[in-house]
This record gives structure tokens, C-alpha cells and sequence, in this order.
């Protein structure tokens, strides 16, 4: 907060494209959705990826670090009435805004107004999206708490379909356990879909304490095979990558302080899948129909599933698809005998 509040007045003070670039184009059904958010919503967020899955509708979704609630609100219009949105951060509820600070334009970035009232923002909003949206009640709440910690925000165990986050768990100190927490909050099928940074080797002390660099959020960027290895002890399938954006840095002391050590931007998805799910490899036959996706699925930066094509899946793609919300979207044949679709969890 009081980097944000203090050395970023301007757009002109980032020392890195972490919080600026998307990895990929904004797919329509998103900038509609993006454009019904309320301009004080979207002036005050902060991100480095977009973390809005597919096939959605009714789900239950959990936002790690919604701040001001822009992914929560466009979230809310995707699920539906049916469906619902919580969003936690660690930003107290009744933190007392800068006296006499007005709303600035969506171009400008965090100030301290910005950063101290971002829970506030999303919470007197909610009246706003639901009237917009045509919602009889609200489909969204936020509460404070620690993603560490879900438990005591009062987030029972199987109780969300997705998991996302945006740019906030290398700010996490102990990022197994917000891996471990978002698998205990997710229903068996259930999937961690989220944008974060990563770095290409472990870094050194002298990087990990520089203050600048925290909030910038590449101090406590994961080395991204940690990933892989954090994800399997905690019991999610192998991350499955979506997106990566290099990251730039444009400042020549930060620079000399980074050396060698490259960081990017990645969009990962994580699947919890029930060990009954597991058999062999198989083809799958995509039936089209996913809002926004009808005729071509990307799934990830290896498949891409195309109305009525047969594609060859391995053992953890097949388990995947047979488990999650996306088993009624598919045709699925094991070891590609002719079979019936495969039942799945579905919201």
C-alpha cells in the first residue's frame, strides 16, 4: 500500500509492464462484459493477466485478491443469476479513505485513495452491477481475509467450482498454502485458473528483500518449476499453461540488481481430479456450445478442440475433461474404443 500510495502517481513511475500487459486479445463476450463494470471499479484494479476461464455459467467462483471486484463483477454477469461470486482480500472493509480525494479516470493508476479504499469500492458497487445486470439479488460478495487463510473468512471445504487470482500470490510469503487452500475450498473436479509472475531460476536474497522490486511484484516471484512441484504435493494435476508475456524492466539500477534472472508474466490452470477420473489415454470429440467458444476451445498452450474434430488426449487431459465442468461440453472414448460420453461434475 504504501508503494502504491506514495511512488506511483502516474502511469510514467512503473519501472516494469507487469501490471500493464495482457497476454492475449480480450475475446468479445469479455469487453461487453468488461464494459458494463463501473469506471470506479475498473480505474481502481490491478492485474497482470485475465483470469476469466470458460464454461461458467451457474458455477460457484472464489477470487484471491479481487481488490476493487473488476474480475468479480464480469464474473457475475458470466455465471449468471443462478451463479455466484465471492472475492477476498486482505484490505480491511472499513479502512478510511483520504478525505476529500475524488474518483480518477480508468487510465490512471493506484494512488493511495486507490489502494486503501479498493474493498470499499467493490462493496458500494454491488447495488450498481445487480441493478445493471438485472439480478433480483446480489450473485456477489467480498469479504476480508487472507488467502492463506480461507478458513477463517468461514470458506467450508468443496464449496467452489473455480479458483481465481490475479497477480497476487507472489505477494504471498507461503504459497503452498494458498495452493493448499484453494484445493481444500474446491469441489472434486474443481479448477485453480490464475495469472501470476515467475522468474527463471531461484531468486537471490538481495532481490527477494529489495523493496522496489516487491512491489513491483517480482521479489517474490516463484521460480516456475516450483510450481510444478508445489502443485503436485498439494494434489492439483500438473499446471497447465495458458498464456506467457515477458516482462520488461526500464530502469537501469533495477536491471543491474536482476542480472541475469528473466521474469514473465503466465496464466496457468490446475485441476482437482478425483482419483477414480485417472485411466488411460483417449480422443475426444468437442461438441461446441460454450458461451463465447462455440466453434473452438483453447484450452491451453498444447490443445485446442474444434467443434466435431476427434483429438488424441492423454491419461491427465482425459481425466480432466471427464471430471470437470467440461464433461458434458465433450464426447469422450477411452483409449479411443467407442464409448458414452463420460459423466461428470458439472455446474
Amino acid at each position: 500500500q504504501d508503494y502504491y500510495g506514495k511512488e506511483l502517481q502516474k502511469s510514467e513511475d512503473l519501472k516494469t509492464n507487469v501490471c500493464v500487459t495482457l497476454a492475449r486479445p480480450v475475446p468479445r463476450v469479455l469487453r461487453d462484459a468488461l464494459e458494463c463494470v463501473h469506471e470506479e471499479v475498473v480505474a481502481r484494479y490491478y492485474g497482470c493477466g485475465l483470469v476469466i476461464p470458460e464454461c461458467l455459467s451457474s458455477c460457484r467462483i472464489l477470487d484471491l485478491g479481487s481488490g476493487s471486484g473488476r474480475d468479480c463483477y464480469v464474473l457475475s454477469q458470466l455465471v449468471g443469476e443462478q451463479g455466484h461470486v465471492t472475492g477476498i482480500d486482505m484490505t480491511k472493509g472499513q479502512v478510511q479513505c483520504r478525505a476529500g480525494a475524488s474518483p480518477r479516470p480508468p487510465s490512471s493508476p493506484p494512488s493511495s485513495f486507490l489502494s486503501s479504499c479498493q474493498v470499499e469500492v467493490a462493496k458500494k458497487h454491488i447495488a450498481y452491477h445487480m441493478d445493471k445486470f438485472g439480478y433480483r439479488k446480489p450473485n456477489v460478495e467480498f469479504l476480508h481475509g487472507y488467502m492463506e487463510k480461507l478458513g477463517d473468512a468461514g470458506l467450508a471445504d468443496e464449496s467452489y467450482d473455480i479458483v481465481i487470482s490475479n497477480c497476487v500470490i507472489n505477494l504471498a510469503p507461503d504459497k503452498k498454502a494458498v495452493l493448499q487452500e484453494a484445493f481444500r475450498v474446491l469441489k472434486p473436479g474443481g479448477e485453480m485458473y490464475f495469472s501470476d509472475v515467475y522468474a527463471n531460476q531461484r531468486l537471490s536474497e538481495t532481490i527477494r528483500k529489495h523493496r522496489v522490486l516487491w512491489g513491483e511484484c517480482l521479489a517474490g516471484a516463484l521460480y516456475w518449476k516450483d510450481l510444478y512441484s508445489i502443485a503436485e504435493e498439494v494434489g492439483f494435476s500438473p499446471p497447465r499453461l495458458i498464456t506467457t508475456s515477458p516482462i520488461t524492466i526500464s530502469n537501469k539500477e533495477l536491471e543491474s540488481i536482476v542480472g541475469n534472472c528473466r521474469f514473465v508474466s503466465a496464466t496457468f490452470r490446475l485441476f482437482k481430479v478425483p482419483g477414480g477420473s485417472r485411466a488411460g489415454p483417449g480422443q475426444v470429440i468437442y461438441n461446441g456450445g460454450i458461451m463465447g467458444h462455440e466453434r473452438e476451445l483453447v484450452f491451453d498452450a498444447n490443445f485446442t478442440f474444434k467443434e466435431g474434430e476427434v483429438v488424441d488426449v492423454d491419461a491427465e487431459m482425459a481425466a480432466i475433461l471427464r471430471s470437470s465442468r467440461f464433461a458434458e461440453k465433450f464426447l469422450i472414448r477411452a483409449d479411443g474404443a467407442n464409448a458414452a460420453a463420460s459423466q461428470g461434475s458439472c455446474c
